[in-house]
């Protein structure tokens, strides 16, 4: 068996901006799984975020042994980007091996189309408002935040889409202070979930705060070893491939989450069509879907997902699983 990888570009639609700065592309690993007749395929999204460039991620997928497989792979590498390019590429081959699909490997229901976010990027109130209005027949609109000046911007996206779900990304640019003068605020414009309020280092004062709107974990969950360090800051777990080192941690830390009473958003780095696929399965059900970096792109893979009023629906053969 042969393990390859190759850094893909893809150009965004418009600019992307969050909290911690804009990009104009959405650059991404693309890994192949071959075992000479069959060729399984994964993506991952490094993130500086978490110390991760194109060019770390890429050593540690070449330094793997050739013939790793999908449970030692658990040993090998970390939770992160790297682990998920290759766990998702042997999801693909083995179902590609057994002439089945991936979620009927995985145990689970045969999957359907599940309504995604459509994020709006941070700008001014003014842009904000005319991103909303075009975006405003979307049933579900995420808004990246995460500055002292929110409240314009939220209020501008509410005037611009009356009528859609909001919910809010601050991509942990919060105090404890801002949020809880926030709140009240939130819940007066229907906002339905807060993402990572705060810093991942400092959300302990989320404990014994009113949370008058769920209050999501991003940055401060990965894989389950996140879980108990959660408890009684977070009423849901934003699940994410790159963040868990794949669909084969993903699935059992949406499980274990479950169990432990959390709600389950799932979400996406910006990736192509094929970071998503997998992710698909995983939000079958889920409380919030995530799933909209395709929408973002100005191009994609050659058999990219399929997005309509239904959402996103799964993959195609041609493209994953």
């Amino acid at each position: 068996m042969r393990i390859t990888v190759s850094h893909d570009v893809f150009r965004l639609a418009q600019v992307f901006t969050i909290s911690r700065g804009s990009r104009t592309e959405a650059k991404v690993l693309t890994v192949q799984v071959t075992d000479g007749t069959h060729t399984g395929w994964g993506e991952c999204v490094p993130y500086a975020r978490y110390d991760e460039t194109l060019e770390s991620v890429t050593a540690e997928i070449e330094n793997l042994p050739e013939h790793v497989t999908r449970a030692a792979l658990y040993d090998l590498l970390p939770a992160g980007a790297a682990r998920n390019a290759v766990d998702c590429a042997l999801w693909d081959l083995e179902a590609k091996q057994a002439g089945k699909r991936a979620w009927e490997l995985a145990g689970l229901p045969v999957p359907g189309p599940e309504i995604t976010a459509y994020t709006l990027s941070l700008d001014t109130p003014e842009n904000m408002r005319a991103q909303a209005a075009v975006h405003a027949h979307r049933p579900l609109l995420k808004i990246k935040l995460g500055t002292p000046d929110d409240m314009p911007r939220l209020e501008a996206v509410r005037a611009g889409a009356p009528d859609a779900k909001i919910i809010i990304d601050a991509n942990e640019g919060w105090s404890a202070e801002v949020y809880a003068d926030l709140a009240p605020h939130l819940v007066r414009l229907g906002v339905a979930l807060v993402e990572q309020p705060l810093p991942a280092g400092e959300d302990e004062a989320l404990i014994g705060m009113e949370r008058p709107v769920p209050v999501c974990a991003d940055e401060s969950c990965h894989d389950r070893a996140s879980l108990p360090k959660l408890k009684g800051k977070y009423d849901v777990i934003n699940i994410k491939l790159d963040k868990a080192g794949g669909l084969t941690e993903a699935l059992a830390l949406r499980s274990q989450g479950l169990a432990q009473g959390y709600y389950i958003m799932i979400g996406c780095m910006v990736g192509s069509s094929l970071a998503m696929a997998p992710a698909v399965l995983l939000a079958q059900g889920a409380m919030v879907t995530d799933l909209d970096g395709p929408l973002l792109l100005a191009e994609d893979r050659d058999t990219p997902l399929l997005f309509d009023e239904k959402g996103v629906h799964p993959s195609d053969v041609g493209l994953w699983g």
